[in-house]
């Protein structure tokens, strides 16, 4: 019996050395495999080198591209640019979680979460996003005025949101300024990480909040063009369903930066109720991934659709522009149009010239392809609201319906202040591929060891 129980005890020693690797180093076990699918109504761009810059003469001669080889990762790219019905769901998102703060003080066991699944509390409570708003209930009416516009400010009385409160409010992690080399309080030391110190300390001196105002600047098509009769637009541009297909305008850059981080939860968010391994964020293109998805490609082309010309063998225009020296309908429209309307270049991509200019994560500099590294080529700057106006530029790429034939070339960039919405400037996210390389055979489920 004795020996039963030496020989029961030897087994369960060696059972519970079963993940132990026998001494050997095999790494942490038990680790879910990760597969990252191709996220809804975007492409993959594989990662590649090109030469970056002009390929052809610099019309303005104005120097701000010269060629330079760049080597980039693989990501994915939206289709075509974020539509107004896309943009909606964000501001139709912004609209319910007020509301739904605001019902949370009468009605907390409706419209808040308070405990989590084993009954602990949450502070501050989750908004409970699974239960409809009631915006006809006679209490819930009397709560929600406060996000209507006050009765002195309507016109034929017609109640309206009152859009000046459509506020979204995010953190971000600031990596540059935890990372930066520089000088401080006197520390001349020649590549000191004089910074670091403090974040060793609390991390949260790297820790950012933004309050964004998301509603598009509908304004900005009586603004940009005086001595035009453009209030159609305005009035219906971004709110009626005709216009539903077509590309958001009139959101500056932060704005944009304030979409992709809203998406990027909202994902998160799904992902982790199903239990799932969540995915990298959304995010802005860089100016050296933006040309590089806009190549398609074509190494030595000067457009998406290869070149050298705008039209095809059959006489029409190839996007979305202003040609024949203000011809605007011989395109085929006369401001913006449907995304996807032309044909896509070889990565899938639609309007990757003209339509509507997009922005990218890039601060604007002349000399910017000079000393930025030739590896994923990135020049960033968080300006600040009291910086100069020359240091809140940001890069424009793609050309739009308003510009002539030179900035429909993959190669030509331009700029705009970050705090400046317009109606001939939109977007489209990326998101960054997570591993080397990428296997397209359906046989292998995942890409865990690329």
């Amino acid at each position: 019996m004795k020996k039963l129980f030496l020989y029961l005890a030897v087994l369960l020693f060696l059972g519970s050395c079963g993940n132990s690797g026998n001494g050997e180093l095999i790494g942490v076990q038990g680790r879910d495999a990760f597969f990252q699918p191709d996220p809804f109504g975007m492409v993959f761009i594989p990662l590649g080198s090109y030469t970056m810059g002009s390929g052809d003469q610099d019309v303005p001669y104005s120097q701000v591209y010269q060629p330079k080889t760049v080597s980039l990762a693989a990501f994915y790219m939206d289709e075509t640019e974020i539509t107004n019905n896309e943009y909606r769901q964000f501001v139709y998102w912004v609209r319910d979680s007020l509301a739904r703060l605001l019902l949370g003080d009468l009605f907390p066991e409706d419209y808040l979460i308070e405990e989590d699944y084993w009954g602990e509390p949450i502070d501050p409570p989750y908004l409970a996003w699974d239960v409809d708003i009631d915006w006809e209930g006679e209490e819930e009416k009397e709560v929600l005025d406060e996000l209507f516009l006050p009765e002195h400010e309507r016109f034929y009385r017609r109640k309206e949101l009152d859009t000046r409160k459509l506020n979204f409010e995010y953190y971000w992690i600031d990596l540059k300024a935890a990372a930066a080399k520089e000088f401080s309080d006197g520390n001349a030391e020649a590549g000191s990480l004089a910074n670091r110190p403090q974040g060793l300390r609390d991390r949260s001196v790297y820790i950012r909040k933004e309050v964004i105002n998301v509603y598009p600047d509908t304004l900005a098509w009586i603004h940009d063009y005086t001595y035009s009769f453009n209030e159609p637009m305005t009035d219906k541009y971004f709110w009626h369903p005709a216009y539903d297909h077509y590309p958001v305008v009139g959101v500056n850059w932060k704005q944009a930066q304030a979409f992709c981080i809203w998406r990027s939860r909202l994902l998160d968010s799904y992902l982790k109720a199903g239990e799932e391994t969540t995915v990298n964020d959304f995010r802005l293109p860089t100016e050296s991934e933006w040309e590089w998805a806009a190549r398609g490609g074509l190494e030595l082309s000067p457009y998406p659709w290869g070149g050298p010309y705008i039209r095809n063998t059959e006489g029409c225009f190839l996007g979305n522009y202003k040609p024949n020296r203000g011809d605007y309908v011989d395109d085929g429209g006369l401001q913006s149009v449907i995304v996807a309307h032309y044909a896509p270049n070889d990565f899938g991509l639609y309007d990757m010239a003209g339509n509507v200019a997009e922005w990218t994560s890039d601060a604007f500099d002349e000399s910017a392809y000079n000393f930025t590294w030739d590896m994923n080529m990135h020049y960033q700057y968080n300006a600040k609201d009291s910086d100069p106006p020359v240091l809140k530029r940001k890069v424009l790429r793609g050309g739009s319906w308003k510009d002539f034939g030179y900035y429909m070339q993959v190669s030509s960039r331009t700029y705009e202040y970050q705090d400046t919405a317009k109606c001939y400037i939109g977007f489209r996210c990326v998101q960054t591929y997570l591993g080397r390389m990428r296997d397209d055979n359906p046989a292998n489920a995942s890409n865990v060891y690329n």
